[in-house]
């Protein structure tokens, strides 16, 4: 779909009524997480990667006493650093793209009329 922007200048008032039912705004938004989404999306996309899943692979094997190599607690440090590292570098780098968007956003701008 287009997304249509007309001025209000009051000329093409039922055009925008028309246009604006589809479109809630014309704002920009480049952020991935949300305050809510930010944990259960990221540790999904944490597992999705090989090293995650390898450690907490060895986490696991680690719980039954059969195997049991390394202390229980040791084997998961690996695995906290690990996604702790990243869930901070993901935050910070949704912190950059959520101010950029909102100078974006709150930017005034020019609109032409013929």
């Amino acid at each position: 779909k287009w997304r249509i922007v007309f001025p209000a200048n009051g000329r093409r008032w039922k055009d925008w009524e028309e246009a604006s039912m589809f479109y809630s705004g014309n704002r920009i938004q480049t952020t991935k997480y949300t305050w809510f989404t930010f944990l259960p999306q990221n540790l999904f996309e944490q597992f999705h990667r090989i090293g995650s899943l390898y450690f907490f692979f060895l986490a696991v094997l680690n719980w039954f006493p059969q195997v049991e190599v390394f202390h229980r607690e040791i084997t998961m440090l690996p695995l906290i650093m690990l996604l702790l590292a990243s869930m901070i570098k993901d935050a910070i780098e949704n912190y950059r793209k959520y101010q950029f968007d909102r100078t974006i956003n709150f930017s005034k701008t020019r609109i032409y009329d013929k």
